[in-house]
C-alpha cells in the first residue's frame, strides 16, 4: 500500500471529537498536514502513514483545545491585587487606578504570561478585551496561541488612546494590522452600557458591521449595573441595546447574570451569543447567570474565565468543574449542566460564540489542528469509566501534556516551545514590584 505523509501523527489515545455526534474513537490516531486535520480514526488505520513528528498519546485523551470566550489577559499583572471587594469598589478604587499606569510593554508582559498559563492548561484560543491590545495581539502571535482581541472603548479617556475618537482610530488600525494573520483576529469591544454612551455603542456596532467582526460587551453583569441603566434609560441593559437596535448574531454578551424573561427573549430573538464567567461572578458576588434557562431557549453560550484579578486563574478545566456544580446547586437539580454539555461550552460552543466554529472547536477533517493531549495515568483520573465526565469533574489544567495550535506544537511534555517561561515570570514579578512601590 502506498504510504501517506503527514507533518504530525498522534497515536494511541482516546479521541473526543466534540463533533456534534459525540463521536469517540478508542485507541485512536490523527494525522495533521500543515495547519489542518487530515485524518482521524483507529490507530490501526495509520499503519501506512509516515510523519515528521510522531506523538504517542500514551493512552490519554486527545481532544480539541479549550476556548476562553472572555478574559482580560494582561490582568495577570493584578492577580490577587484587590480581592474580596464589591464589583464597583473593585473597579473604581483599585483596578481602574492601577490600569491608568499601564503601558504597552507591561501589557505585553502580562499578556504573554496569560498565554503561557492558558497554553499550559489546555486553552488554544481566547477572546480578550483590554488596553494596548496591539501588545496583546503581539503576545498571542509570539506565543503561538489563537486569539480574538479588541481594544476596550469607553466614555472617559483611555491610558492608551486618550479620547474615544482616537479609540475608534486605534481599533481601525488593529483591524488593518492584523487582518491577514493566521491566528489573531480583531473584535470591536465597547466596555458596557454603563460606561458607554448610546452614540458610542452605535458607532461601535456600525464599525463591527462594516468589517463583519464580533462586537464584545459586558452586559447585565450585576444588580447595580441593571439599576443604574434603569435609572438612566428606564429599561434593562439588554432592553437598552435592543432599543438602540444593537442586538445581533455577532454580539458577544459577557456575563449576563441579571436577566429578565424579556431579556432572555430578546437575546434569543436576535441570536446574541453569551460568554459565561461563573468563577468571576462568584468571587465578585455578582450572582449566578441563568445559563440552564439560556440553553433551554437555544441561546449559544461559551465559557470564559474573565481576568486574573477577579478569578484568579485562567484554567478552563477548573471553570468547567465549577460551572457544572454551581448550576446544580442553584437549581437543586443534579441533571442540569451535564458533563457533555459543559465540555461543549468549553469547545465547540465557545467556537460558535466567537464565530470560529468552521475552523476550531471540534476535531474534524479539514478543521484547524488545535489539539490537546491529557495524561490520564494519574491517581485522580483512575479509573476512567466515562472520559467526558472526567474531563469536567476530575481533570486539571496541569494534566495537559501536549498542545498543538494551527498545526504547530507549542507545548510538549509540559515544556513550552514558544517562550522562555522563567523570563516571562520574572518580567511580571518586576511589574508587580513597581505596582507595590507606587501604591
Amino acid at each position: 500500500m502506498k504510504p501517506k505523509f503527514a507533518d504530525i501523527l498522534i497515536e494511541n489515545g482516546t479521541i473526543l471529537t466534540l463533533d456534534g455526534h459525540q463521536t469517540t474513537v478508542a485507541n485512536g490516531g490523527m494525522a495533521i498536514i500543515r495547519d489542518r486535520i487530515a485524518a482521524i480514526g483507529p490507530t490501526a488505520e495509520f499503519s501506512n502513514w509516515q510523519a515528521a513528528r510522531v506523538i504517542d498519546a500514551g493512552g490519554g485523551i486527545i481532544m480539541p483545545g479549550l476556548i476562553n470566550t472572555h478574559t482580560h489577559a494582561a490582568m495577570t499583572c493584578f492577580r490577587g491585587l484587590a480581592d474580596d471587594l464589591q464589583l464597583m469598589t473593585w473597579l473604581n478604587d483599585h483596578i481602574f487606578p492601577a490600569e491608568s499606569k499601564l503601558d504597552e510593554q507591561k501589557v505585553y508582559c502580562g499578556a504573554l504570561l496569560a498565554c503561557a498559563e492558558m497554553i499550559m492548561s489546555g486553552t488554544t484560543c481566547f477572546c480578550d478585551m483590554y488596553l494596548f491590545e496591539d501588545a496583546v495581539a503581539r503576545a498571542a502571535s509570539d506565543a503561538g496561541i489563537r486569539a480574538v482581541v479588541g481594544e476596550v472603548l469607553y466614555d472617559f479617556d483611555s491610558p492608551n488612546y486618550g479620547p474615544i475618537a482616537q479609540g475608534f482610530e486605534y481599533t481601525r488600525k488593529l483591524i488593518d494590522t492584523w487582518q491577514d494573520h493566521p491566528r489573531v483576529s480583531i473584535a470591536v469591544e465597547p466596555h458596557s452600557t454603563y460606561l458607554c454612551a448610546p452614540e458610542l455603542l452605535q458607532k461601535a456596532f456600525d464599525l463591527a458591521k462594516e468589517f463583519s467582526l464580533p462586537l464584545v460587551i459586558h452586559l447585565a453583569e450585576s444588580k447595580s449595573e441593571v439599576a443604574q441603566i434603569k435609572e438612566r434609560f428606564e429599561r434593562t441593559p439588554v432592553e437598552h441595546l435592543a432599543e438602540l437596535g444593537l442586538l445581533a448574531p455577532n454580539v458577544v454578551a459577557c456575563h449576563c447574570v441579571e436577566l429578565t424573561e424579556n431579556d432572555i427573549s430578546l437575546l434569543k430573538r436576535n441570536e446574541v451569543k453569551v460568554a459565561h464567567n461563573a468563577e468571576s461572578n462568584m468571587k465578585l458576588a455578582s450572582g449566578v447567570a441563568p445559563i440552564p434557562a439560556l440553553l433551554n431557549e437555544g441561546i449559544c453560550v461559551g465559557l470564559g474565565t474573565d481576568g486574573c484579578a477577579s478569578n484568579n486563574n485562567l484554567d478552563l478545566f477548573l471553570e468547567m468543574d465549577t460551572v457544572a456544580k454551581l448550576h446544580k446547586a442553584k437549581t437543586l437539580d443534579p441533571t442540569v449542566m451535564d458533563a457533555q454539555t459543559v465540555l461543549e461550552l468549553a469547545t465547540i460552543r465557545g467556537a460558535q460564540v466567537l464565530g470560529l466554529a468552521s475552523l476550531i472547536g471540534s476535531l474534524e477533517i479539514g478543521k484547524k489542528a488545535d489539539v490537546i493531549i491529557i495524561d490520564t495515568a494519574q491517581p485522580h483520573l483512575t479509573p476512567m469509566y466515562n472520559p467526558v465526565s472526567h474531563m469536567v469533574y476530575a481533570a486539571r489544567g496541569s494534566d495537559v501534556t501536549t498542545v498543538i495550535i494551527d498545526g504547530t506544537i507549542v507545548m510538549q511534555d509540559r515544556e513550552l516551545k514558544t517562550m522562555n517561561l522563567s523570563n516571562v515570570i520574572d518580567d511580571v514579578n518586576k511589574i508587580a514590584r513597581d505596582i507595590i512601590a507606587e501604591k
